[in-house]
């Protein structure tokens, strides 16, 4: 008989201990960026502080893993990571842009952690609308808004962490345009497939994501 693993003493369900270690986490991730004689492991270490933070995320779930959840959350992952090749590969969708090595191995030029990026902030911005009791229509717009507000504050840090760069140094317009569409359309899926969202971490994950790169975007136009 096969024995069996079991996580529970290393990964805690008590998800006050984990949103205390998840706030402890972004806090030195930020002291971390803002040393110059420690940001290059920072750098380095992007990738797996994003995978833990959406391991952890998805340790929390509650909505269960039915096949339907299951196919909705790859799907993301895939499509934001074909859409994000196609993208970097012709600057039809972004703008032009190249990826950095902040976010770990590459394929064709594309970091295979965009996918979960897009997966993580899909599934926190979807399940923290829906805690709110919006009819379907306005968690999409909702939701959706505020990846687009997230992604405003994360391009002022991206190439500080060496996520990417864009050509010139200049954002486009389209990136917005793009990131809403996408957001719009990957709430659409969420919503629309019924899946059930309910996690106790969603609100903590992104609160600690999205004041992480507001303070680094706030140290950056201090120190320039």
């Amino acid at each position: 008989m096969a024995a069996r693993v079991d996580l529970q003493p290393l990964i805690p369900r008590d998800e006050r201990k984990v949103r205390r270690f998840l706030f402890i986490f972004y806090v030195v991730g930020i002291a971390g960026f803002m040393l110059p004689f420690s940001r290059e492991l920072f750098i380095h270490l992007t990738g797996l502080a994003l995978l833990l933070s959406t391991f952890l995320l998805f340790w929390f779930h509650r909505g269960g893993f039915d096949y339907r959840s299951i196919a909705v959350f790859i799907s993301i992952y895939l499509a934001g990571f074909f859409i994000e090749l196609i993208g970097v590969s012709t600057g039809a969708v972004f703008g032009e842009y190249t990826y950095g090595n902040g976010l770990g191995p590459k394929i064709w030029g594309t970091p295979l952690m965009i996918g979960v990026n897009w997966l993580m902030l899909s599934y926190c911005f979807a399940g923290v609308l829906r805690s709110l009791k919006l009819n379907n229509i306005l968690i999409i717009l909702f939701a959706s808004a505020g990846m687009l507000l997230y992604d405003l504050v994360m391009e002022q840090v991206a190439p500080m962490l060496d996520m990417w760069y864009w050509k010139n140094n200049t954002i486009p317009l389209e990136n917005y345009i793009a990131w809403f569409v996408i957001a719009f359309m990957f709430q659409s899926l969420i919503v629309f497939s019924k899946i059930k969202i309910k996690n106790p971490i969603a609100l903590t994950l992104l609160l600690c994501q999205f004041g992480f790169f507001l303070v680094l975007a706030v140290y950056k136009f201090i120190v320039s």
